[in-house]
């Protein structure tokens, strides 16, 4: 298989220490099963134009620009060159500005993972150096990037023998959490409910593991395809009957502890802090980090 290309190149600085680098995309959607727009009648593929959303009229390229609703359909026209004149120039630096406990980094924040790596042998040793600070530090750097003329906050920590990088949101592009918590009513339940809750919390403890991840609907759709290509009848599954939503919910707690399949097992052990190598337990960040590199 041929060496994934580098989405990004440049340089990894701490105060007077850096390394050539290059960032790889660590999500990626091209596995999953997607669908074009095609004619019916002729099963030629559909191209899309764009319409005059009053005129009806085809817009040909040229005639096509960008603005911004101002007010209720009036626009303020910007073109193509005075949104260059605003768009960071990237100097290819990532230029390391703090390094914060990870704990303190908000889950929401987090975008896009990207995998860093030494770009070439000459930088390996302060690649090396960085990281295995890092690890023995137990933190995560703080950093400014520039990608696709936009300035980013990245989050860099060890991953194995390399880093990972994850872009973080703005403020801005957060929505705040009262709007949708704060008329959530707080009802009095019982010590016995939440005993019995935990009880079910604990049949159920495990680790970690994302090979343990099926993703049921891209699974049947893909048997879908393969059906409808080999001509094979498709047949839709007969839906379940919802069950109703009113229950006694000590009832349900009670039946649900009765119901697992396993005795209780006790909780996992918490790792305990230490300045070697942590596992790679932020694969999930990227797929959510893991909430894609677009």
């Amino acid at each position: 298989m041929a060496a994934p290309r580098a989405y990004w190149k440049g340089t990894l600085k701490l105060s007077l220490v850096s390394c050539p680098v290059a960032l790889y995309p660590a999500s990626t959607s091209t596995e999953k099963t997607r669908f074009h727009m095609i004619n019916k009648e002729t099963g030629n593929r559909l191209k899309q134009q764009m319409v005059d959303a009053e005129t009806g009229d085809v817009v040909e390229a040229d005639q096509k620009g960008r603005g911004y609703e101002v007010s209720k359909g009036k626009y303020v026209e910007i073109d193509k060159a005075e949104l260059e004149a605003v768009e960071i120039e990237s100097n290819h630096t990532i230029d390391i500005d703090s390094f914060v406990p990870e704990g303190e980094i908000d889950k929401r924040y987090l975008d896009h993972p990207y995998y860093i790596r030494p770009d070439g042998k000459a930088g390996t040793d302060a690649f090396a150096v960085i990281r295995d600070a890092m690890k023995d530090q137990d933190r995560v750097a703080l950093a400014r990037i520039v990608l696709t003329n936009r300035e980013h906050v990245i989050a860099i920590e060890p991953l194995g023998k390399g880093l990972i990088g994850t872009t973080l949101r703005y403020p801005y592009e957060l929505r705040d959490a009262d709007d949708y918590f704060d008329d959530i009513k707080s009802p009095k339940v019982t010590k016995d409910m939440i005993e019995l809750a935990g009880h079910i919390l604990d049949s159920k403890a495990a680790h970690f593991d994302p090979s343990k991840f099926k993703d049921e609907y891209e699974n049947a759709l893909k048997a879908l395809v393969r059906r409808k290509a080999s001509g094979k009848p498709i047949k839709a599954p007969e839906r379940e009957a919802k069950p109703s939503n009113v229950v006694n919910l000590m009832d349900a707690l009670k039946q649900s502890l009765k119901e697992r399949k396993s005795p209780p097992r006790s909780r996992p052990a918490a790792r305990r802090q230490t300045s070697h190598r942590r596992p790679a337990k932020k694969a999930h960040r990227s797929s959510a980090r893991s909430r894609k590199a677009s």
